[in-house]
């Protein structure tokens, strides 16, 4: 294999990513202990300089590495939302690391090799770098997990997080070697073409069973139900900040190689594996709802709502082999995505801001008195509140407006009606965030912070504003699965 200009082209986004990553490690061996923070601002800057490169790739489609790499709208859709969170997950971590008394510059390399993992994940073309894009986004995630140390619920988290990312990412790669043996080819045109080669005829049993380990070891990385045991734990026990990058972050990734790899290899499956996916959507929706509510820890809580939201996200995904019907779905599932990501950021932030020593502010009841005491912080909640409960005149109310019309166009009627009735039922806790807010009398305290104050307010004011003009976003989004459909 020859490398040449445009396979490097293709992958530079990661290249950055990565290259930086190494970069600033070595910067932090000559920054004093009292200013890591500057290893917060060069990652930010490098983000910032990889989210330009990205934006000025649109209209480009190529792959590289004889196929192995693709580059197309939904790499630069997909690209744009994992650096965006990265960027507020360091603006989430400037503070509270210091607060902590955990500041160290490390913190921001694990992250941005993390980062890289997810660009190269929205990039893959072949079972392999899936494979391999998944194990770079997770090893550096299972050290930032337990970054707090020496905290016991946030070594603990790291360990369950660690066993049963390590689990799921056999399933993954056991399902690789299931889809190898059926059709002799990991890359995903090959696969393809395979099904087409009357010189050797597919293994449709092993390919099946590839299909469905494949499921189970991305359906981890989405926290979709049952493979979502690992997710409450983990979010109480992380850090802060971590948690919040998780939820959008390694949520986009993985929600970017299903829809790759089965919109690709495994169309021809849709009718045996739409069953499934109903099933897991609908239990995702449940699980996620009902558990939610007898949570008094916000981390839980919003642990819980980021489960229900891979329920909806899943929704999108079950009628993804039938044709055109499944376009508008997906693009709506991309639509969800931006929304969750901004809700759930700003929600996040929030939660950061209220966060003292030893888990103090965490509770429900620590949030009593924050619409007297801090009107413009309890304001931005209640936002991102209504948003996550799908309420009018806020993105949420939208993405799941299209959502569910997604749904019933295609004929999943029965799978609308529970979205519906199941983000109902959630507007039952987070509403109860807001009446805690503002009608009970307390005296809470929140760490005033420019970094966390700026996402607050930027994700109130998207969540608001681009609720006005969804279109738009909804159109991009289906641009961007132009060349995938």
């Amino acid at each position: 294999m020859t490398l040449n200009l445009d396979d490097l082209y293709t992958i530079l986004p990661v290249l950055v990513t990565a290259g930086w990553a190494v970069a600033l490690l070595l910067v932090d061996l000559f920054i004093p202990e009292k200013h890591k923070g500057w290893i917060a601002l060069l990652a930010v800057l490098g983000l910032g300089a990889d989210l330009g490169l990205t934006l000025a790739m649109r209209g480009r489609s190529q792959t590289a590495f004889n196929g192995m790499a693709v580059l197309d709208g939904f790499t630069v859709f997909l690209d744009v939302i994992i650096l965006s969170a990265g960027m507020a997950g360091i603006a989430l971590a400037y503070d509270y690391l210091k607060r902590m008394k955990i500041e160290r510059g490390e913190y921001y390399v694990l992250l941005l090799f993390s980062i890289s993992g997810m660009l190269l994940m929205a990039q893959a073309y072949d079972l392999i770098i899936v494979f391999l894009a998944l194990e770079l986004l997770s090893i550096p995630l299972y050290v930032l997990t337990g970054f707090a140390r020496p905290r016991s619920e946030s070594e603990e988290s790291a360990l369950k997080y660690f066993f049963l990312g390590a689990l799921a990412s056999a399933f993954l790669l056991y399902g690789v070697a299931l889809i190898f043996a059926a059709t002799a080819h990991t890359d995903l045109v090959g696969i393809q073409h395979a099904f087409v080669d009357s010189s050797r005829p597919v293994n449709l049993a092993l390919f099946a069973a590839g299909a469905a380990m494949a499921l189970v070891g991305l359906g981890f990385k989405v926290a979709a139900v049952p493979f979502h045991m690992w997710t409450p734990d983990v979010y109480q026990g992380a850090p802060t900040p971590v948690t919040g990058f998780m939820a959008v972050a390694v949520k986009a990734a993985g929600f970017a190689a299903l829809l790759r790899v089965f919109l690709t290899i495994f169309p021809g499956l849709s009718a045996q594996l739409t069953p499934i996916l109903w099933t897991m959507a609908v239990l995702t929706m449940l699980v996620g709802n009902l558990l939610a509510i007898a949570q008094n820890n916000i981390k839980r809580l919003l642990a819980y709502s980021s489960i229900a939201n891979a329920g909806y996200l899943l929704m999108a995904f079950v009628p993804y082999g039938n044709g055109e019907v499944a376009g508008n779905s997906l693009a709506a599932m991309l639509f969800y995505l931006v929304a969750y990501g901004l809700t759930s950021f700003g929600a996040w932030a929030v939660v950061t801001a209220m966060e003292g020593a030893e888990g103090r502010g965490l509770d429900l009841n620590d949030y009593a008195g924050l619409g007297r005491k801090y009107p413009w912080l309890a304001v931005c909640m209640l936002v991102f509140m209504l948003s996550f409960a799908g309420v009018p005149l806020t993105l949420g109310f939208w993405g799941k407006f299209y959502l569910f019309s997604a749904a019933v166009q295609a004929g999943f009627i029965s799978l609308a009606l529970i979205g519906l009735l199941t983000s109902v039922l959630s507007a039952y806790y987070y509403l109860r965030v807001v009446v805690i807010m503002f009608m009970r009398p307390g005296e809470p305290v929140v760490r005033r912070d420019a970094a966390l104050s700026l996402v607050t307010l930027v994700s109130a004011v998207a969540v608001v504003g681009l609720a006005f003009v969804p279109n738009t976003l909804l159109e991009l989004a289906r641009q961007a699965l132009m060349r995938l459909l």
